[in-house]
């Protein structure tokens, strides 16, 4: 190769040259994937390192533009990183410019797991402790963000489902680094729930990624929700989305819109329920008037069998059986009917002609008068002659 050919650079030519190819043929803007190392401040800016385990870069996030940001990565963090190039001429210096920092689905799994953990050794998160939602609650505070479709749904649900239920709408924000801010709120409507006539919180965050949820995954949110006085419900994200925040609270509903559905009666299920209730006192009502009407006519029977009156005539009735009883075992109505009583001299009956000897005196009675006459015979009945 001929040199006069090869291009001759001034060092800061060669720079100058570079830094040029570097904006001519790079991406503006670009995601980068990576591990925090080593984060530090100087004079305001936030320096640290970026790598991927086996190659690393420098990274810069200004002071103007770390006011910005809902997340400070700490030192092994994993985060995406959105961002640019900065090379410096003078020095040939190459760097990342952080315009914004979020969490990695890695780093944001990492702090479910570390707090969950700790609030289940602690007692926080037990499922013992879970209280049951008001059957028809009165009053309830919806903590979301305003204006947004999730609100929108849960007070169209409100409405179709049991509008006699005043919903108290308190606007939290819900992405980034606002979980002190939360938690606060939560504090405050616990404090004056008596006042409010709270009956349950739903706290509630319509889609996102795992990672823009990463705020419920906050220790002292958590804590928050689970000293708060009255039953939580949460519908955060999606359905396969979980968080801190679920665990801890009373009922855990898919969506913001399942949590309105979860908490609040059916109008037309109430009615069925109303109508139903209705019937079943009826019958019993029925059953009760039918129970006593028995029970009176049963005293009323009693009153009428011990009636002075009715015991009277039981007892001529009686008396008159026994009367009766007596006339047909009277030995007068015997000696009617031809039959006579006999008796010795000493006015003893004579049932036999044992001790009856001939010239006995003895006294016979009829009917209608009696004789005195004496034995002149005694005859002994045979078989043949026996009645």
């Amino acid at each position: 190769m001929s040199v006069e050919r090869i291009p001759t650079y001034s060092v800061a030519e060669l720079n100058a040259a570079i830094g040029s190819l570097l904006e001519r043929g790079f991406a503006p803007r670009f995601l980068l994937e990576a591990t925090v190392v080593r984060p530090q401040l100087k004079k305001g800016h936030l320096w640290l390192s970026l790598t991927d385990g086996s190659a690393s870069i420098s990274g810069v996030v200004w002071a103007s533009r770390l006011p910005q940001l809902t997340y400070r990565p700490l030192d092994g963090d994993g985060v995406t990183v959105v961002g640019k190039l900065n090379f410096w001429a003078n020095r040939a210096s190459l760097t990342v410019q952080a315009l914004d920092i979020r969490p990695s689905l890695s780093t944001v799994l990492l702090k479910f797991e570390q707090v969950r953990r700790l609030l289940e050794e602690q007692g926080v998160i037990n499922s013992n402790h879970q209280r049951a939602l008001p059957e028809y609650p009165r009053t309830v505070a919806v903590l979301t963000s305003v204006p947004s479709s999730a609100l929108a749904d849960m007070l169209r649900t409100a409405r179709e489902r049991w509008p006699t239920t005043k919903l108290l709408v308190v606007p939290i924000p819900v992405q980034g680094a606002v979980a002190d801010r939360i938690s606060a709120v939560i504090g405050n409507l616990g404090s004056v729930h008596a006042d409010l006539q709270l009956d349950a919180l739903v706290l509630a965050r319509g889609g996102g990624s795992r990672e823009d949820l990463s705020v419920f995954d906050d220790e002292d949110l958590c804590r928050a929700l689970a000293m708060f006085p009255v039953p939580v419900v949460t519908g955060l994200g999606h359905e396969d989305d979980l968080t801190v925040a679920d665990l801890v609270a009373d009922h855990r509903a898919a969506t913001p819109t399942a949590a309105m559905v979860a908490l609040l009666p059916e109008r037309s299920s109430a009615l069925r329920t109303v109508i139903d209730q209705r019937r079943r006192m009826r019958e019993i009502v029925r059953w009760r008037v039918g129970r006593e009407r028995q029970r009176l006519l049963e005293r009323e029977r009693l009153l009428r069998l011990n009636d002075p009156k009715e015991r009277l005539k039981r007892l001529r009735r009686d008396l008159e059986q026994r009367r009766q009883l007596l006339l047909a075992l009277s030995p007068s109505r015997w000696l009617k009917r031809g039959l006579a009583l006999v008796e010795d001299a000493s006015g003893s009956l004579v049932s036999s002609i044992d001790g009856i000897s001939p010239g006995d005196s003895i006294t016979i009675q009829f009917h209608n008068g009696r004789i005195t006459t004496s034995v002149d015979g005694i005859h002994p009945c045979t078989e043949s002659n026996q009645p």
